[in-house]
């Protein structure tokens, strides 16, 4: 969707993918604030690697936001651990986009914003993008709706006549939880009815922590495949090497293993989530969003994922060569959502409600459930009354782990408290506990610190014997 190339292979892509790096990846920016351990959550003004930017922070995650710069959230940091792709070829500059035409047409800051889709210049139905535009990095009003317990900002874009949209966004998050709410409204500021989807893009930084010149050769993107999908292979590659090997399918788990190789493909998932998992640092961020299954969405797609990196064309002489766009010598990944394609009235709005959970993550992953990431999934073995529970998790909310008992018709006997929990740190679960006699099913949930179940992280049958039939 963004830089097509409309290419289908790399000769001696495999054999040697170094001789597409054409040119060498820049260095990562480093986060230019940290994290506060002050008791609550603040939003104050900041500068962020040259640019005027507010910072709303709590004792575990820190959001930066540049309002002038298309109301971006430019990074998140959580635990020490930035998530999202700056770009150093514009640190500290702002493009207004009436300026931006003689510069390329597009000015890549980085971060995370909303688009249109449909894209496409064919008619004035589709978003000519990735362009420079009002929506795009036009200059956002900023506002604080509410401090203290619960942090909440509003960032209101310019009118685009164009689209005839005009974007606004609140941003939420609470003192005592990483999670980061967000409700996006789209209003149609023309005089006659129009038809568009929201989509929430994200750019996270795929370079490597250790070696920014180099890309990060473990990071993965994750989605829920459909079973009864519109596309052939259950996912389709709208740009890029159709065989791309980042690309693969575990029942129905859609797996996407980080390579620089530019392409793009889209995925009519049925859930109601991503997960992006940096397996090198641990560290992975949960997408939540609402699925829609009766409703209309630009190109089947519910989820695109786009890959960075070296392209082929076909020149005028029909030779293929390889092209790497200037915005494309870093390395990063965006994680695309989309909303429904709605028909608004003029006046009329339409909201797209969005939530990220940052977490970690272990050498694997399987999926995500109600209270967190799942790296190694329940297992529970018995012997007589006892049973030991195992496990690894990545929990959104702090807390403690709680073993819910069940016999065999679903009715619960007990339940007993296991070990605390919190999202900065993986949970290795490991421990043997008494059950009643009649347990048949455990089910692990996470209780936060308010004594608010969570949901589960995974249940477990408890009927074999360890060491017997």
């Amino acid at each position: 969707m963004k830089h097509f190339f409309g290419w289908t292979g790399c000769a001696g892509l495999m054999a040697g993918i170094a001789a597409c790096y054409l040119v060498p990846a820049q260095a990562r920016t480093a986060p230019s604030v940290q994290p506060s351990n002050r008791a609550g959550c603040s939003i104050e003004s900041t500068d962020f690697d040259g640019w005027k930017a507010q910072r709303i922070v709590n004792g575990s995650v820190e959001i930066v936001i540049t309002p002038q710069l298309g109301g971006r959230v430019i990074q998140v940091t959580f635990a020490g651990h930035p998530y999202l792709f700056v770009n150093p070829q514009y640190q500290g500059q702002y493009i207004p986009p009436s300026q931006a035409g003689a510069k390329g047409g597009w000015i890549n800051y980085g971060g995370d914003k909303i688009w249109p889709m449909p894209e496409g210049s064919q008619d004035d139905h589709h978003w000519p993008g990735p362009i420079s535009d009002e929506l795009d990095d036009g200059e956002y009003a900023f506002g604080v709706l509410s401090r203290g317990s619960r942090c909440t900002v509003r960032l209101d874009g310019p009118p685009d006549p164009k689209t005839g949209l005009q974007y606004s966004r609140e941003l939420s998050v609470e003192s005592n939880s990483p999670e980061i709410s967000f409700h996006a409204v789209m209003k149609n500021i023309s005089k006659h009815p129009i038809e568009w989807s929201m989509q929430s893009v994200t750019q996270y930084d795929t370079a490597d922590a250790r070696q920014p010149a180099d890309f990060n050769r473990d990071f993965w993107a994750f989605a829920p495949a459909n079973s009864h999908s519109a596309y052939l292979d259950r996912y389709h590659v709208r740009s890029g090497l159709a065989e791309d090997p980042s690309f693969s399918l575990s029942g129905n788990l859609f797996a996407l293993h980080w390579l620089y190789l530019q392409s793009e493909v889209w995925i009519d998932s049925p859930g109601d989530w991503i997960a992006v998992a940096d397996k090198s640092a641990h560290f992975a961020m949960v997408e939540r969003f609402k699925y829609r299954p009766d409703a209309d969405y630009p190109g089947k797609a519910t989820v695109i994922f786009y890959k960075n990196g070296p392209g082929v064309e076909v020149d005028g002489k029909g030779m293929p060569v390889v092209r790497l766009a200037a915005e494309d010598r870093s390395y990063y990944m965006e994680a695309e959502l989309n909303s429904p394609i709605v028909r608004l009235n003029p006046d009329e709005t339409y909201a797209m409600d969005t939530e990220w959970l940052p977490t970690r993550v272990g050498d694997k992953f399987v999926t995500v459930a109600a209270a967190g990431v799942v790296s190694e999934p329940l297992s529970a073995s018995r012997e007589a009354n006892q049973v030991t529970l195992s496990g690894s998790f990545g929990v959104f909310y702090s807390g403690k782990l709680v073993a819910h008992l069940y016999d065999e018709s679903g009715s619960e006997l007990s339940a007993a408290p296991l070990q605390p929990a919190n999202p900065a740190e993986l949970v290795s679960l490991h421990q043997k506990i008494r059950v009643p006699s009649g347990t048949a099913r455990i089910s692990v949930r996470l209780s936060d610190e308010r004594g608010v179940d969570r949901g589960s992280l995974g249940d477990a049958n408890t009927a074999r014997v360890a060491g017997g039939s």
